[in-house]
């Protein structure tokens, strides 16, 4: 039986986010082409008809998450234009750091991963990452200096950015429910004061 191209898609498309889900939970290591295949449905023979192995499967959901993050912002700075920011980091530290970890952002939970991933990987990485600082960038104000507006502005998403996934990090591995959402406070203070200063300088 021949499949379309349509149902092809959906069917890789259903696999990349079972992978990032499975991934997300248990870790490169811990997770096992028959825990992928079964979280997406699917025999191992669909499995290995999309990805030549498991390290594809996981490349290509952490492009997928990182990707998802990226549109996620972009739409959030057209609806919200004037207060996307302070929306995006109430998310981030709120949601995204209480849901279930198979549903949480990319950069904290795979990030350790790609670390220790092959270089196509972590070239792979950079490259969406390098993006979606741009995206982020692209979004905050401008440093009134001469010839250093995108250069601080990169700079600032990357901190922010840094900032956001090292809080989710640590308040997500403490088991203290109280010290968790203290960690979240103090970073999204820190993330939001750092961007005001940028402000009052435009």
């Amino acid at each position: 039986m021949r499949y379309s191209t349509e149902h092809k898609q959906e069917t890789r498309a259903r696999v990349v986010a079972a992978a990032g889900q499975v991934f997300r939970e248990e870790g490169y290591g811990g997770a096992s082409i028959d825990a992928l295949t079964k979280a997406a449905g699917v025999t191992n023979g669909a499995f290995y008809g999309h990805f030549k192995s498991k390290s594809e499967a996981f490349r290509t959901a952490v492009l997928s998450g990182l990707e998802e993050l990226r549109q996620g912002i972009a739409a959030l700075k057209a609806d919200r234009p004037g207060d996307w920011l302070k929306a995006f980091v109430g998310y981030y530290l709120g949601y995204k750091r209480t849901c279930e970890l198979g549903e949480s952002c990319t950069l904290p939970s795979l990030s350790p991963d790609v670390m220790r991933a092959d270089n196509e990987t972590r070239a792979a990485y950079t490259v969406e990452l390098k993006r979606l600082i741009a995206e982020v960038a692209a979004g905050l104000p401008e440093n009134e200096a001469p010839g250093r507006a995108d250069s601080s502005r990169e700079d600032q998403a990357i901190l922010l950015l840094a900032m956001l996934s090292g809080g989710v990090t640590l308040s997500r591995a403490v088991s203290d429910a109280t010290l968790s959402e203290r960690i979240a406070h103090l970073v999204a203070q820190a993330a939001l004061s750092g961007t005001q200063q940028g402000r009052k300088r435009a």
